[in-house]
């Protein structure tokens, strides 16, 4: 069996590993990969957003499979475009996608669905934002508030601002930091306030399976200082949802999601990510995701005993039902490494030492999400975010301790990581 896995993370890092543990997957290539991936997959030139060359790809090379990685590609409508040629692929549609790449449409199908999330206003453009915050007709007495940037924005187009002075600040940083595309729209919400938790989930249109529970740290700094990052670390533990609000969240939340995109026409077939904030109230939708996130990727495939490729198969085939779905019951925990100027302008181009120690501890895992190599053949920084060091344990205190042994080992000029994640 032929894989072609469509990105350039640590995320699609953490599945090429994945597929290759599969019995019958002979070759796995990564479009367009990084330095670290090609360690273990055939690196394919062509970018994630040229739809119809993957697509010309895919049908050259006979892939059996092809799995999105990331959100761009998905939004653009790559699973329909290989759909019409006959390719069997991983995604979800177009129409599926705007649970991801409009903010306002989720928010306006979660009403539509009687989804719990925050209030909510969406404004066209930051005059009319700045127009609402400011005659209080989203409501004096909410604050914080949330701004969001109504399109895709790498994890960058949330701000959440203490008071309605700085939220009307934040409106123009939004447009420079996302794009004026991807801020034409922009969205108002209340603050919610609890514990955050995310449940991915694999979907066939119909059925559904859960992945075990994870919480993401995105703030760039220890206890949660600075600006958002797409994720500065994660930890997969059961015991973050117990069972009995778990069957709630299944109940309010994860059904009627997947029982409205059946209603209004498109199936949701693919990976459901969704973004939790666990009130007092009870839990509320704070985003979707519609792939699997980064790198949450990087501790929930470790956990997976059943093997990735057969499962989507079923997933493509709309054969879920009665299959059962095999995790370990580890726990793991990933800590990313991030040039110096991340989430900003990254420092790139700085040789990485220690790679080899790191990758010899025991149950650990070192995912590139940023290398590249130099002229002598180093692994050096190509980007932002570069590592992800992750572990698994019979304890999460056990996977943290030794992700972060192993975050020890490495170093380059600037690096910069949180010490306190799943703490």
């Amino acid at each position: 069996m032929k894989i072609l896995v469509v990105g350039s993370g640590g995320r699609e890092h953490a599945l090429c590993a994945a597929f290759l543990r599969g019995q019958n997957v002979e070759r796995v290539f990564c479009a367009d990969g990084n330095a670290g991936i090609g360690q273990i997959a055939e690196l394919v030139p062509i970018k994630p957003t040229d739809i119809a060359g993957l697509a010309a790809f895919a049908s050259r090379e006979s892939i059996d499979l092809t799995f999105v990685g990331s959100e761009t590609p998905l939004a653009l409508g790559i699973a329909d475009e290989f759909q019409r040629h006959g390719l069997r692929i991983v995604g979800a549609s177009k129409l599926s996608a705007r649970l991801e790449s409009s903010k306002s449409f989720a928010k306006d199908f979660m009403d539509r669905h009687r989804i719990p999330t925050a209030g909510y206003r969406v404004a066209r453009g930051t005059d009319e934002a700045r127009q609402i915050l400011i005659d209080g007709s989203f409501g004096d007495s909410i604050d914080p508030v949330v701004v969001k940037a109504d399109g895709l924005a790498a994890g960058k187009g949330v701000v959440v601002a203490p008071d309605r002075a700085t939220a009307i600040e934040s409106l123009d940083n939004l447009v420079e930091t996302c794009g004026k595309d991807a801020a034409d729209l922009i969205v108002l919400e209340e603050c919610l306030r609890g514990r955050e938790v995310s449940l991915l989930a694999f979907c066939d249109g119909v059925e559904y399976r859960l992945m075990p529970p994870v919480r993401d740290h995105k703030r760039i700094g220890d206890g949660d200082q600075g600006p958002n990052t797409g994720g500065m670390g994660t930890i997969a533990d059961r015991s973050l949802i117990s069972q009995e609000l778990l069957a709630g969240i299944e109940e309010t939340i994860v059904r009627p999601t997947l029982e409205g995109c059946l209603k209004e026409g498109f199936p949701f077939r693919g990976i459901l990510f969704v973004g939790l904030m666990l009130t007092p109230q009870g839990p509320k939708v704070l985003e979707y995701n519609v792939r699997f996130g980064d790198p949450e990727t990087q501790v929930l495939l470790p956990l997976l005993e059943s093997d990735l490729a057969e499962l989507c198969f079923r997933m493509t085939n709309g054969d879920l039902a009665g299959f059962e779905l095999n995790w370990s019951s580890k726990c793991a925990a990933c800590v990313v490494l991030a040039s110096r100027g991340y989430p900003g302008t990254p420092q790139t181009g700085d040789i990485i030492f220690g790679l080899d120690l790191a990758e010899h501890h025991p149950e650990t895992y070192i995912y590139h999400a940023g290398t590249g190599h130099d002229e002598t053949g180093h692994f050096i920084t190509n980007g932002g975010r570069v590592l992800g060091v992750t572990s698994t344990g019979d304890s999460l205190e056990e996977a943290l301790d030794r992700a972060y042994v192993a975050v020890n080992d490495i170093s380059w000029n600037g690096m910069q990581f949180r010490h306190d994640i799943g703490r």
